[in-house]
């Protein structure tokens, strides 16, 4: 996690001195208590809030089929709702090509881009702990662009929540595509020879 290379200082076996058992210090000391609190809110959900306010089980999901009422508020399932926001945030043709044709290449951009992110990311050290400030400004301004596209995906479309959108889908390609500048030049913390306790 931390990107220092645990091989260099070995002892006279050959073993890492850095290296750490994975069984028992992070399976019981790590992962267990993680997995219980998991499964704690798990339970609670589906025994008690099975439905999650809409966001679990959707509302149209409790309504009798009318094949010929059409709802007034189609909204995907929370995890698509970022990217749907994105597909609704194209309201202008270009080229000829109509804005649906748009939205839905900004959003199929949207997931491709994530695939491309290990060659965009030029920096010599990959944790963030030792990345600059630009990395991490970068980034709690993608997160939160982010998170308003999701709330924004959930809502009635309004010119004003249209030209927001449109704005965090430039912040999240923003953050994309000036990745390579903002990594190259901003200044790192060096990355320790050996692994901090």
């Amino acid at each position: 996690p931390d990107g220092v290379d645990i091989k260099k200082h070995t002892d006279e076996t050959g073993k890492p001195l850095d290296g750490v058992p994975f069984h028992p210090y992070y399976t019981i000391g790590h992962d267990l208590p993680g997995i219980v609190l998991f499964l704690f809110i798990f339970c609670a959900v589906i025994f008690f809030y099975p439905d999650g306010g809409g966001y679990f089980l959707e509302h149209p999901n409790y309504e009798p089929a009318d094949p010929l009422k059409t709802p007034a508020l189609i909204a995907p399932v929370w995890y698509y709702t970022p990217f749907y926001s994105m597909l609704r945030a194209a309201t202008f043709p270009l080229f000829g090509m109509p804005a649906k044709f748009w939205g839905l290449v900004v959003m199929a951009g949207a997931i491709a881009i994530l695939f491309v992110v290990p060659w965009l990311d030029r920096s010599p050290v990959k944790s963030i702990r030792y990345k600059g400030l630009a990395s991490k400004l970068f980034l709690g301004i993608f997160v939160i662009a982010f998170f308003v596209l999701g709330y924004l995906g959930t809502v009635h479309p309004t010119p004003g929540r249209t030209i927001v959108a449109q704005v965090c889908t430039a912040i999240y390609f923003g953050f994309f595509l000036l990745m390579p500048w903002y990594t190259k030049v901003e200044k790192t913390k060096p990355v320790p020879e050996r692994v901090p306790s």
